[in-house]
């Protein structure tokens, strides 16, 4: 296999925690997959993401951990790209109806399924046998974040061929207008709903173990457990802190350490 498949992990009824990755780095990725994580997020709609870059990262970690690479948008050319690359699955944004997951389908699927072109140097490199192979395990999740996607979201969890839903809840809560935790509690609620009425895992991101553990007991299937900006940043705040704390409680000198 080209990649480590998530579809083993999407037919089990175990949580999936997920790291997601916007920074950009291919090293990050590797310490990202270190944790062991059930699968990595890489964000290429607002990560610091560069082909070559994508390329690299994934091929230092597709065969141990599954990679969803979170797409630019919803294009043959994005959805192309992202597999290409050797990703385990597809993470399409801003699905509003049918017609959108039915055209996301459509460019991650080699024909006869879908219109994916066959191309890439990871997959070209490994021959025709394992692209087909490869395409079976392909994975196509769907996020649904905006008004019209809720509205239409049963629709959406029907069509065949999504493997998962995933929730954008910030994107959501500016396409409600407003961040009322009960207004978008509602809207999370029914995509779980359709979800699970049509046999597929619903995720969602979070930020916060305590979130995590939230989004699991209401029936989402998918969270993440951590970001690297917000592990790099916190990281660096906490040193910061620690020093000072050092700096008050120094009162007199002390050998170097090594």
């Amino acid at each position: 296999m080209l990649f480590r498949s998530l579809k083993p992990l999407l037919a089990d009824e175990r949580p999936i925690r997920l790291i997601w990755l916007a920074l950009g780095s291919a090293p990050v990725v590797e310490f990202a997959a270190q944790a062991n994580p059930d699968a990595l997020v890489i964000d290429l709609q607002h990560g610091l993401w560069e082909r070559a870059t994508l390329e690299a990262a994934i091929g230092a970690v597709g065969r141990r951990v599954p990679v969803i690479a979170r797409c630019a948008e919803n294009s043959h050319s994005a959805i192309s790209q992202a597999l290409d690359a050797g990703a385990a699955s597809v993470l399409v944004p801003l699905i509003e109806t049918a017609d959108d997951a039915r055209r996301a389908i459509s460019a991650g699927r080699y024909p006869p399924v879908g219109k994916r072109s066959a191309g890439g140097v990871r997959p070209l490199s490994a021959g025709l046998d394992a692209m087909l192979a490869a395409d079976r395990e392909v994975a196509i999740g769907l996020m649904i974040e905006t008004v019209e996607g809720v509205e239409n979201v049963e629709a959406i969890a029907a069509t065949p061929g999504v493997d998962y839903l995933f929730i954008g809840t910030g994107d959501l809560a500016m396409s409600r207008g407003t961040v009322d935790r009960q207004v978008i509690d509602r809207d999370c609620e029914r995509v779980v709903r359709a979800a699970t009425e049509n046999g597929l895992p619903c995720g969602i991101f979070t930020g916060n173990a305590r979130a995590v553990r939230q989004a699991f007991e209401r029936g989402c299937r998918m969270a993440v457990s951590a970001n690297d900006i917000d592990v790099v940043k916190e990281g660096f705040l906490t040193v910061r802190e620690e020093a000072k704390e050092d700096a008050r409680g120094s009162t007199h000198a002390t050998p170097f350490s090594f």
